[in-house]
């Protein structure tokens, strides 16, 4: 009995050993086909996609490539100065100056320096050296109705509205403009908690759309705008006609953005659309824009106010100038974005094919201030791909009295440009309201980063400057930059934009 008993065992184990070999692998591996069954089952029935419909399962690998594509391509294939919309040649020296690491270049330049649109400055003979030079320049924004003038930095962080990036990202741009002594610009969306909190200057934009200070009407609200605008933090305000990246067309913060305290911030309903309208509903013609301002001017307090556009009608910037002349009164600033500047999101059409860029905005708007005898009392701010001392000084010398930056500020906050801004799955942390993206950002070490970023851009420019033999922002001239036009040609930026005098369209 004893015998049959193990020999029964035996033989269970057996049995068990041929099955576990052979039949367990076959039940796992059906946790993985049963799935794929499904899936293909689901592409043969599903009518709006012909690809999976006729190769189920396999025509998924056209969408994961297509997902992929940006990636391989950026990491893997592109060069270090044809990339768009920031080339990684800039993208690095952004990092490198964030860190404080090695920003320098082996070898030569990388840039063709014989392709046509090649640009540089010539530098001088006797060029001068760091204790000839004021390493930490500022520019004094205020006309003569300004009773609260703002030393504001040569260069500053471009409008980016809490809902567009997360609040980590606004807390640590704050803070990086409390350590490094500039401004922060508001973007459209209101003045957030997140804004305030670090204790960084504060330029606040008032777009189309009133956030912040608006009825429920999206009317202007005067008290809800005098209640912000006088607080200690905010030292300018800036009125949005139009941004470079998609001038005409209005502000788009998609649903999923806006969260209950982001519309709270706004004065919106949470969860939906919003879009701000492409016009302002307080003025509709230059002589009541003007007032507007003054009246901006005199709710805050006696603050500087200004107003951004990218340049479109000619006729219809000229129009604002007579009416200042006219009427006498006048912005304390004016920023110029470009037709190449950023957005979260935008129509193709938009970022593509309208208005005018940065370079021959910016000259045309000098040109008017000052044939018009405006210029002296209104200083321009420039925006559109600022990213190093060069671009500065490019931008200095067309007419520019500071500079704004947003791609760069993002670049040194950690954007590895994964353009994902406009679907809410930025991986960084950044242009995103998930939480489990934006808790990876470390506030306290990225405000540094941003500090840095500007301290070192900074620092390039007036180097720069001081090799072209200038010691003052406002020696910088066309003059001093030139532009390859082709093979044989060169012209320098006065042949380009020929200046305009004083007073001679008066």
């Amino acid at each position: 009995m004893r015998k049959l008993f193990v020999i029964l065992s035996i033989t269970t184990l057996a049995a068990v050993i041929i099955i576990a070999t052979f039949w367990i692998p076959i039940l796992w591996s059906l946790v993985v086909v049963i799935p794929i069954i499904l899936l293909g089952i689901s592409d043969i029935s599903q009518t709006k996609h012909t690809l999976k419909r006729n190769y189920p399962v396999v025509g998924w690998g056209r969408y994961l490539l297509e997902d992929l594509r940006p990636k391989i391509y950026q990491y893997f294939i592109e060069s270090e100065t044809e990339a768009s919309p920031i080339s990684r040649m800039y993208r690095s020296i952004v990092y490198q100056r964030a860190k404080k690491a090695l920003s320098t270049n082996p070898f030569g330049t990388k840039v063709d320096v014989y392709q046509e649109g090649y640009e540089w400055a010539n530098h001088s003979m006797n060029p001068l050296e760091h204790h000839q030079l004021n390493n930490h320049p500022r520019v004094m924004v205020g006309g003569s109705d300004c009773t609260k003038p703002y030393n504001s930095s040569i260069l500053n962080v471009s409008a980016m509205s809490f809902g567009a990036l997360s609040n980590r990202a606004i807390l640590a741009l704050n803070g990086g403009a409390k350590i490094g002594g500039f401004a922060h610009n508001t973007g459209e969306g209101s003045i957030s908690p997140y804004h305030i909190e670090p204790g960084g200057d504060l330029i606040w934009q008032i777009g189309t759309g009133y956030f912040g200070c608006r009825n429920s009407d999206g009317s202007f609200n005067d008290d809800l705008f005098a209640e912000k605008a006088t607080q200690e933090n905010v030292k300018m305000i800036e009125i949005k006609i139009s941004q470079g990246a998609k001038p005409g067309h209005g502000g788009i913060l998609p649903a999923i953005k806006n969260t209950k305290e982001i519309a709270g911030i706004r004065h919106l309903e949470p969860h939906t659309t919003v879009m701000s309208p492409p016009a302002h509903k307080e003025f509709s013609n230059p002589p009541e824009m003007l007032e507007f301002i003054k009246k901006l001017r005199r709710l805050s307090g006696g603050k500087p106010i200004g107003f951004k556009l990218c340049v479109g009608n000619k006729l219809e910037f000229t129009d604002v100038c007579i009416a200042m002349q006219t009427s006498g009164i006048k912005p304390d600033f004016i920023t110029i974005d470009g037709g190449e500047g950023g957005t979260g999101a935008a129509p193709l059409e938009f970022s593509n094919s309208i208005g005018m860029p940065l370079r021959e905005g910016l000259a045309f708007v000098a040109d008017q201030l000052r044939g018009y005898n405006l210029k002296k009392e209104i200083k321009i701010f420039a925006s559109g791909k600022i990213l190093t001392g060069f671009d500065m000084f490019r931008a200095f010398a067309l007419g520019a009295d500071s500079c704004y930056s947003a791609r760069g500020m993002m670049l040194s906050l950690g954007c590895i440009q994964a353009l994902e801004c406009n679907n809410n799955n930025c991986p960084t942390g950044i242009a995103t309201q998930q939480q489990h993206l934006i808790k990876g950002l470390v506030v306290a070490d990225k405000e540094k980063r941003v500090a840095n970023f500007h301290a070192e851009t900074v620092n390039s420019f007036v180097e720069f400057m001081g090799a072209t033999g200038v010691n003052d922002l406002s020696k910088i001239k066309r003059h001093h930059v030139y532009r390859r036009i082709s093979q044989t040609e060169i012209k320098t930026y006065a042949e380009i934009y020929p200046q305009v005098q004083f007073g001679e369209y008066v």
